[in-house]
């Protein structure tokens, strides 16, 4: 799959980590059999357990080496197991937040896409129509964000794995949704994952882009989703983490919430992502007036 990075105006051929496994569980018959035992949470679950454990460690090497991580951007401490370096922190000044209010910043480092949302409350991601209805699990009015915009950031296994807020705010409403856990590769294109899979949604209210609806997807071996539960927040701070697997981001905003990028609108259109930093300028305000947040 092809990725653009903004600053050199490059294309990147990547591959999706396990590829080969992944392409035999969702490409062939006894791979579809062996599928519904792997993505049950109970499996996420005990590969979440084993790469807790003090001897998960000895794969940090490697994978370090196979992902390319720049192991300069994070905290330079030993890590006790596998999950504790996935999990690991930025180092002080390892990104630059936008501090431009009007200025939309990426909540984490991933692969952006844009989609916009119709008039009939749908959008087409991924190959695949989704009611916002279905994305919510049919609890939140929607109303107000027909014909607004739907942003898809995928985490891959070399990104770093927390999750940020874009704006001052306040948390309005979270719940859960329990699932399943289909990777969010192109490989599970035949699947609804945003529908079927495990996922957290949050509705927050942000001063300067309205009523947001943040929503953290689950995906293959994703043992745990983590929020730190916070009632008030502010712009760039830590909202939580996914522990090891791919994982996902979904935000929703109302209409005329925000204009994106030119090119991150332009590779979206056509089905290139576009890979982004946490604190990047992805886009603005487009119009209203600021939230009351009290």
């Amino acid at each position: 799959m092809q990725i653009y990075h903004r600053d050199t105006k490059e294309y990147e051929e990547i591959a999706q980590f396990g590829q080969g496994a992944l392409a035999y569980l969702y490409g062939s018959v006894p791979g579809r059999v062996l599928l519904k035992l792997a993505v049950s949470p109970v499996v996420s679950g005990l590969y979440g357990w084993w790469n807790g454990r003090a001897a998960s460690a000895k794969k940090i090497p490697s994978f370090i080496e196979e992902q390319g991580i720049k192991t300069e951007d994070f905290e330079e401490r030993e890590y006790s197991s596998f999950n504790d370096f996935f999990t690991r922190k930025l180092a002080k000044g390892a990104r630059k937040i936008d501090r431009n209010p009007e200025n939309l910043i990426s909540p984490a480092d991933a692969k952006l896409l844009v989609y916009p949302i119709h008039a009939d409350q749908k959008v087409f991601v991924k190959g695949r129509w989704y009611t916002l209805e279905e994305l919510v699990a049919g609890r939140l009015n929607l109303a107000d964000y027909a014909g607004g915009t739907c942003l898809v950031y995928r985490l891959c296994m070399d990104d770093y794995h927390r999750y940020h807020y874009i704006d001052d705010g306040r948390q309005k409403r979270r719940y859960r949704i329990k699932g399943k856990l289909h990777t969010v590769s192109p490989l599970s294109k035949e699947y609804k994952v945003f529908k079927e899979n495990t996922r957290v949604v949050n509705v927050l209210a942000t001063r300067h882009f309205g009523d947001v609806i943040h929503i953290e997807v689950g995906a293959l071996l994703v043992g745990k989703i983590y929020n730190h539960n916070h009632r008030m927040f502010c712009r760039g701070a830590e909202k939580g983490f996914f522990e090891p697997g791919g994982s996902t981001i979904l935000q929703l905003f109302k209409k005329d919430a925000v204009l994106m990028d030119e090119d991150i609108l332009e590779q979206s259109e056509n089905g290139i992502e576009t890979k982004v930093l946490f604190g990047e300028k992805v886009g603005r305000r487009d119009a209203g007036k600021d939230t009351d947040l009290s």
